[in-house]
């Protein structure tokens, strides 16, 4: 028991430490416009309306004002200073829900440990100061409280879900209706649990039973309470059989109906938010109905050739699932296939298929070592919290603090090659704010509004979809100027663009650059600044 409890405080503390590392100094773009969204709602509450693009009359439906909100409090009490610690806090705390909700599913210490360092290291390009990292915290609890409740029927796994729920609706809306696919499984299990030709044959059976007595037929009576025996014996057999079966174990839990009361108790919290009435419903399925998602890289299938990480967990878990002697739960299962159908229809959904599909992998693996290798476990325990063990992972978690943080050193919270440092200080020394109209690219917008400079575009895609603005699609117009070839002048001209903000390397530079009625007014190594010439243009 000692040994136990030592290796425990020494995983926790070697995976705090791991995930902290992972936190990326460099900030991401989405990060920029949640601290001015946090920011304006506090001084004018969520209004529904954008304050940072020069569209006119744009609608907003502020996903995760909540989120916002808190990263804007932070921000102001320590800068993008207090922005990184506070995903590296995050971070930290990712790792450590993932440990104790490992340990608490499949019991095993060490499987937990390994399980949680390795979703933590795929992990690591999706750790930024976003509203996701949160989400991935929730998202893990929520698994423990659905778990927990179909197993005892305890009401504070309950009330720990109708939290969890409340807190995405406000957090990170486009999240809260994948919290409803996350049940699916086990209910779907449940629905497939449930023998419907017997229960077809038992009432049957009965109404026959029922018939003869009233005729007081006894012979025939007789015979059908015989055939009613033998199809209870029948169904005794299967369900042993359903106990113990080859591979795939279909569980039956009875406390799945009173899971779905709570489900719609959640499904009310969708309207204890602050945005209009049913934003948190539609916002996911508008989202994907608009074309913003078929052109932003984290939307894109996978390419698992190209993607080794991608390659290698796929792997794993098919060698885990299909050739160790385990057997896996329907709903895991079921779980399984759909995160792996998320993942290859969109990157972004990878995140999910480490996180929730390693809690699963987790306790597959669990099995076999607790039934074939648990004193070799007990004993790698035991040596792992001696004082030669304790010793290794000191200087082990030494050499991945100097050697992570060591590179962090020359880390920047703006890269100046990817953001418009200088160019933005140059605009606003030199231009009116208030008169020009800037056509920028999109992967710096969120930059340039963070900066207090009115932008046509950020990583905001869906305010400048036709789903949330109505006949208004500036963001195929931003596509089709800068990556499609159409005729800029044409959309410039519609837009009424007074001036261009552009990488250096950008197709559209290349073009800018050799017409006349543009004039270059700023450069520096990555960023290029023209004035369009308007008399000139009309002409």
């Amino acid at each position: 028991m000692k040994n136990k409890k030592i290796f425990m405080i020494i995983s926790i503390l070697g995976i705090i430490i791991f995930s902290m590392a992972l936190a990326p100094v460099e900030l991401q773009n989405d990060t920029f416009y949640t601290i001015k969204i946090g920011e304006h709602i506090l001084q004018n509450g969520v209004d529904m309306q954008d304050p940072f693009s020069w569209h006119e009359d744009l609608i907003y439906t502020y996903p995760h004002w909540l989120y916002d909100v808190m990263i804007y409090l932070i921000y102001s009490i320590g800068g993008l200073t207090a922005i990184y610690i506070s995903t590296v806090v995050f971070s930290a705390i990712l790792g450590l829900s993932l440990y104790i909700v490992n340990l608490k599913l499949n019991k095993n210490m060490i499987v937990s440990v390994i399980a949680t360092l390795g979703a933590m290291y795929c992990l690591e390009s999706f750790i930024a100061a976003r509203a996701q990292l949160v989400s991935f915290i929730i998202m893990v609890w929520v698994i423990y409280f659905i778990e927990k409740f179909l197993e005892n029927h305890k009401i504070r796994y309950a009330i720990g879900l109708v939290i969890s729920f409340l807190l995405v609706a406000n957090m990170h809306v486009a999240v809260w209706p994948f919290l409803f696919i996350l049940f699916l499984p086990y209910l779907a299990e449940y629905l497939l649990s449930i023998d419907y030709i017997y229960w077809l044959k038992y009432f049957k059976i009965k109404l026959k039973i029922k018939k003869f007595k009233k005729k007081d037929n006894k012979e025939k009576q007789e015979l059908y309470e015989n055939k009613l025996e033998e199809l209870n014996k029948i169904k005794e057999k299967l369900e042993l059989k359903r106990e113990n079966p080859y591979k795939i174990k279909i569980v039956r839990n009875g406390n799945i109906k009173w899971l779905i009361l709570v489900i719609v108790v959640c499904a009310i919290t969708g309207l204890i938010t602050p945005q209009n009435t049913f934003e948190p419903y539609t916002y996911l399925a508008k989202t994907m109905m608009g074309t913003t998602t078929d052109n932003i890289n984290e939307h894109q299938p996978i390419v698992l050739a190209d993607e080794v990480k991608y390659t290698i967990v796929f792997a794993i878990y098919i060698f885990i699932i299909g050739f160790l002697d385990n057997k896996i739960r329907l709903s895991d299962l079921f779980m399984l296939l759909g995160l792996s159908y998320l993942t290859i229809k969109s990157q972004r959904q990878f995140s999910l298929l480490v996180l929730l599909g390693g809690l699963i992998i987790a306790r597959l693996l669990s099995q076999v070592l607790d039934r074939d290798y648990k004193k070799i476990i007990e004993g790698l325990i035991k040596e792992l919290t001696d004082k030669v063990g304790i010793l290794i992972f000191i200087v082990a978690m030494a050499i991945l603090v100097v050697l992570v943080y060591d590179d962090k050193n020359e880390e920047v919270y703006v890269d100046e090659n990817s953001y418009p440092v200088y160019a933005a200080e140059f605009i606003k020394e030199n231009l009116d704010l208030n008169e020009i109209k800037l056509f920028n690219e999109y992967n710096y917008g969120s930059y340039l509004l963070y900066c207090d400079i009115p932008v046509f575009i950020d990583s905001r895609a869906d305010l400048y979809s036709p789903e949330f603005n109505g006949d208004r699609d500036i963001f195929r117009d931003f596509i089709d100027t800068e990556y499609e070839h159409a005729d800029y002048e044409e959309m410039f001209e519609k837009y009424g663009i007074t001036h261009v903000i552009l990488y250096k390397d950008s197709d559209l530079n290349s073009d800018l650059e050799d017409d006349d009625n543009y004039n270059e007014i700023y450069s520096d190594a990555s960023f290029v600044i023209y004035e369009r010439k308007l008399e000139k243009s009309k002409k």
